[in-house]
């Protein structure tokens, strides 16, 4: 049974870190109703960061599930971003709101992906 508590057609994340989305028994379901909107996730990196590479491992794995796209940009190629980040690499955004940085745990980013 899931440890977060579900909301209809919302998604939920259970003990075993598998994720789905529920529906009250006889729901009905129109057409693209209940699919998750695709949410927008940018992890904001460096070449030759290992932490980045460790949280890109992890999007590239859970982007399998769905639910999102993620993009990575180099802080390097552009000297505002380089600025604006400096050595706090990585950055992850999700939907343009800061989430994590240095280190991502999965199953927070999944809890923060449903919220």
């Amino acid at each position: 049974m899931s440890n977060v508590a579900a909301e209809a057609g919302r998604l939920f994340c259970g003990v075993s870190g598998k994720c789905g989305f529920f529906l009250p028994k006889g729901a009905e379901v129109a057409e693209n109703r209940g699919v998750p909107e695709s949410r927008q996730v940018v992890v904001y990196s460096r070449k030759g960061c290992h932490l980045c590479e460790v949280v890109k491992e992890s999007l590239s794995k859970l982007s399998r599930r769905g639910g999102f796209t993620w993009q990575d940009v180099d802080v390097d190629s552009d000297s505002e971003l380089r600025r604006k980040f400096s050595d706090e690499v990585p950055v992850v955004f999700i939907d343009g709101r800061k989430a994590f940085k240095y280190r991502m745990d999965e199953r927070e980013f999944l809890r923060k992906l449903a919220s």
